[in-house]
């Protein structure tokens, strides 16, 4: 966790450096998805120090196309620049993810989010913890334990996507009995789900593994869950290249409706 923190850390001072440019370029994949030069030099930056530190572990990351044809049931899995359209519009919900994956499941996560001033992640034993800054790469700073809610399903809060809420997303919302809604982008919404900020976070959209493994990390070591929309049967990693299905993260308290 030392290692990851520190990468984390180290990525997202690169991205604030582009952030707070004058100018940056755009371009976009080949799935129309925008990328900036920020995801690509965190990217560079954040994968040397991880192959560096564990040589025997596979590394899975969003900007080198080759790694998702891997198939390992332990593996590293990054996000450089989780929420580009966030980061691009100057909003600030973008994050740096980075987790550990083994045997389907997230074990160790850390979530960044540079621009917010907020580092999330697990420590040695698993447990959530939030630190406050001035975030030094080899200092950890005061951290505190953070925890899911206890729910009250007359008056839940709900956290959805900023950038990609649709019909069906308010549909399912509109099931529960909800007393606040926030928006927000990348993977802050498992964090704010995890600190007792929010109660329910459904996501009916296209993700990649590397878009929740971090957050879902965070939100199991604070108490909480992750599961298939469709089914509620436990969500796992290392599925075929790295596509997720939708899903439901949430404090455990809540009770869930049907898809």
């Amino acid at each position: 966790m030392q290692v990851l923190r520190s990468a984390a850390l180290e990525g997202g001072r690169t991205i604030m450096e582009i952030y707070e440019a004058d100018d940056f370029e755009i371009r976009s994949k080949s799935d129309d998805s925008p990328v900036t030069a920020a995801d690509e030099a965190a990217d560079a930056i954040i994968s040397d120090r991880l192959r560096r530190a564990f040589p025997d572990i596979a590394l899975v990351t969003e900007e080198q196309a080759d790694s998702h044809e891997q198939s390992a049931e332990r593996f590293l899995i990054v996000d450089p620049l989780d929420g580009t359209k966030e980061f691009i519009q100057r909003r600030g919900d973008f994050t740096v993810n980075i987790a550990l994956v083994e045997n389907g499941v997230p074990t160790f996560g850390v979530v960044y989010a540079p621009a917010k001033g907020r580092l999330f992640y697990t420590d040695a034993s698993g447990q959530s913890v939030e630190e406050s800054g001035p975030f030094e790469l080899d200092t950890v700073g005061e951290v505190k334990k953070i925890a899911v809610s206890q729910p009250d399903n007359t008056a839940l809060r709900v956290v959805a996507s900023k950038s990609h809420r649709d019909a069906a997303t308010d549909a399912y919302i509109g099931k529960y009995a909800c007393a606040d809604m926030k928006s927000a982008g990348s993977s802050l919404k498992f964090c704010l789900v995890a600190t007792g900020e929010a109660d329910l976070y459904p996501r009916l959209g296209r993700t990649m593994e590397w878009d929740t493994a971090a957050g879902d990390a965070v939100l199991r070591g604070a108490g909480g869950a992750m599961v298939r929309f469709d089914d509620h049967a436990p969500f796992t990693y290392g599925k075929d290249g790295f596509a997720n299905v939708f899903f439901i993260a949430y404090a455990p308290g809540v009770a869930l409706k049907p898809a």
